[in-house]
């Protein structure tokens, strides 16, 4: 099965540092409500998989796309920045429509 997203060697080793330094499973993406443009990615560091998820294994870094979240993440890639002024996950989501200037709003 082809995983429906792809993360950037910089993002696997970024999720394995937090999953070991926060003691937890893997990182559970969602989308939630919100924001200016109408939704939001969630991200959040689970101890257990919920039923109807599946765990995505990249090579240690274990990522959980919600259910729900799937056909809006389809062809996603994940990076990870680590700027002066501002590190995190950074979406190239191809489903994106519009997103707001903050760049933490999306519309599918």
């Amino acid at each position: 099965m082809k995983s429906p997203i792809s993360l950037t060697n910089k993002a696997i080793q970024k999720i394995k540092q937090l999953t070991i330094n926060s003691n937890k499973y893997a990182l559970r993406l969602d989308l939630k409500k919100g924001g200016c443009a109408g939704m939001e990615y969630f991200m959040e560091y689970v101890d257990n998989v919920e039923q109807n998820e599946e765990v995505i294994d990249f090579d240690g870094a274990k990522v959980i796309i919600a259910p729900l979240a799937q056909m809006y993440l389809f062809g996603t890639t994940i990076d990870y920045e680590d700027g002066i002024l501002e590190s995190g996950f950074k979406f190239n989501n191809p489903n994106v429509t519009e997103s707001c200037g903050c760049g933490e709003s999306i519309k599918f």
